[in-house]
């Protein structure tokens, strides 16, 4: 199949999934979102690929949720979107269950939706000048697609509340010294050690080794569904709210929001 935003390279047992929006530090919007969703979806009929990683072009991995893109139908009923909001999580969803090990080769910015995606790997590189964070509280709005709890397993509650109730970047040593990162190379390493991790993987019994990690996050996940099942309408609220307004605006207009819990 032929991507529009994705680029696919495929050696021995590994495919390298590229985001490839660079000249927009690889924003998500629905098309990039719906590729990534079926490309993930994909590797449930692919015998050959044992290990999976993305990546992204240009200069960052993923500012994250294209803020620029507009509704397509601002009319929309409340079903529909509801159901469009959903999109993120499925987006997630896709990659958390896709059979093989994946790997995050980050580089540059990894924002928003953009650290939600390496969360739902098994796996992940980061280079030495790169950063991550979860802005969209500074936006008004909760960190949704199902990420949450992603985050919690990997760095724990406290951890958690600071980085995303403050919206904060963090930098490759904070995060690896949290236990977001595995590990952190220089810039010029990071295809080498990606591909390096990866060979490891694929040299290992594919069948046993999917079964464990599958085993591993049924274990590790068990009260996803129970917690983030209304994550879509919490993000639907805070959409409605004058801090999210205010949020947006101040974004755009380069200043500091203020907030007022409307």
């Amino acid at each position: 199949m032929d991507y529009l935003c994705l680029e696919l390279e495929r050696f021995d047992h590994i495919t390298v999934v590229r985001l490839n929006r660079p000249e927009v530090m690889n924003a998500l919007n629905t098309v990039l979102m719906n590729e990534i969703e079926m490309v993930s979806r994909s590797f449930l009929d692919d015998e050959q690929t044992r290990v999976v990683i993305f990546a992204g072009n240009g200069k960052h991995f993923s500012a994250g949720a294209d803020l620029k893109q507009k509704v397509s139908d601002p009319d929309r009923s409340l079903l529909k979107a509801r159901r469009d909001s959903g999109l993120g999580a499925r987006m997630i969803r896709a990659i958390s269950e896709i059979n093989q090990v994946t790997i995050a080769a980050i580089h540059g910015a990894a924002l928003g939706g953009g650290a939600c995606i390496p969360t739902a790997c098994d796996f992940r590189i980061g280079t030495t000048d790169c950063f991550c964070g979860y802005p969209e509280v500074n936006l008004g709005i909760n960190l949704m697609w199902r990420s949450l709890p992603l985050c919690v397993r990997l760095i724990g509650p406290a951890r958690a509340k600071r980085m995303i109730m403050l919206g904060e970047r963090e930098d490759a040593r904070t995060l690896l010294d949290w236990g977001f990162l595995d590990q952190v190379v220089a810039p010029e390493n990071l295809e080498s050690a990606s591909r390096l991790l990866a060979s490891k993987y694929a040299n290992q019994p594919p069948i046993a080794v999917q079964m464990i990690k599958q085993s591993i996050n049924a274990v590790s996940s068990a009260l996803d569904d129970a917690v983030m099942h209304m994550d879509t309408d919490q993000n639907l609220l805070t959409a409605s709210t004058q801090d999210r307004i205010e949020g947006l605006s101040a974004y755009f207009e380069n200043r500091e929001p203020e907030f007022h819990g409307r």
